[in-house]
């Protein structure tokens, strides 16, 4: 049974920084892409970040570029979100979420496997 569990989430203050965790159980998470979703309050799901299987190449939203950086830890199957200059609309549930393929990828559709999500909550 897959397992995407996702820590680290919280209230920070605008500005502020916060490190997401996702610790997968996945057997083949070294030659799966990973990437981070989240979803506020009465909107769609939206893509934030993407990492390759080994972590060469990454994808951003518009929206989080030059402020959140993913990584992956092929040995620890886990991979990081990292958030800083948050504002206010960055206020969602974030989920991780793993594909079957090696490519980085925006698209949700190719993303297999969810984690539970966690809160971050930012504060104006």
């Amino acid at each position: 049974q897959v397992q995407l569990v996702e820590s680290g989430g919280g209230l920070v203050q605008a500005g502020g920084s916060l490190r997401l965790s996702c610790a997968a159980s996945l057997r083949t998470f070294s030659s799966n892409s990973m990437g981070w979703f989240r979803q506020a309050p009465g909107k769609e799901r939206e893509f934030v970040a993407g990492i390759n299987w080994r972590g060469t190449s990454t994808s951003y939203a518009d929206s989080v570029k030059g402020r959140f950086t993913i990584s992956r830890d092929n040995a620890e199957k886990t991979v990081y979100l990292q958030m800083t200059s948050l504002k206010s609309e960055d206020t969602a549930v974030y989920y991780c979420a793993a594909t079957s393929r090696f490519g980085v990828t925006d698209s949700e559709a190719e993303y297999v496997y969810w984690g539970q999500g966690t809160q971050v909550t930012v504060s104006s």
